[in-house]
């Protein structure tokens, strides 16, 4: 439990640093368009109930799969297809930045403790 609470502490601080850039704020606007016309789409198309639709949303642009929620109809897999190949630049553009604001981070908080030690 411990380790999740620090994931989540540096995923949000990876976050805080990443909406410093504008490209970022762009690419998180972008994300939320594509999930929720994804989740909507599902929901409707298929009879997802609103958390399996962006559950299969997330698995599919993120390349992760599932083989628990799959389109049944055929105008749902002719979706899948665009989207996917609509939202995976978008998504890993979205972690490069935030993976980005982690290591920031990370660099910033190395590099006051090495100065803390050398004031000392």
């Amino acid at each position: 439990m411990v380790s999740f609470v620090l994931t989540v502490k540096r995923m949000l601080s990876g976050l805080y640093h990443a909406f410093k850039e504008k490209n970022f704020r762009t690419l998180f606007l972008l994300t939320l368009i594509m999930l929720l016309s994804g989740t909507l789409f599902y929901h409707k198309a298929e009879g997802f109930s609103y958390i399996d639709s962006l559950y299969f949303c997330v698995m599919t642009l993120t390349t992760v799969g599932s083989t628990d929620l799959v389109p049944q109809t055929t105008f749902g897999k002719l979706f899948t297809i665009v989207y996917t190949f609509a939202g995976i630049g978008i998504i890993f553009g979205f972690i490069y930045y935030v993976a980005k604001g982690i290591h920031f981070s990370s660099a910033r908080k190395s590099i006051k403790g090495k100065k803390e030690e050398e004031d000392e």
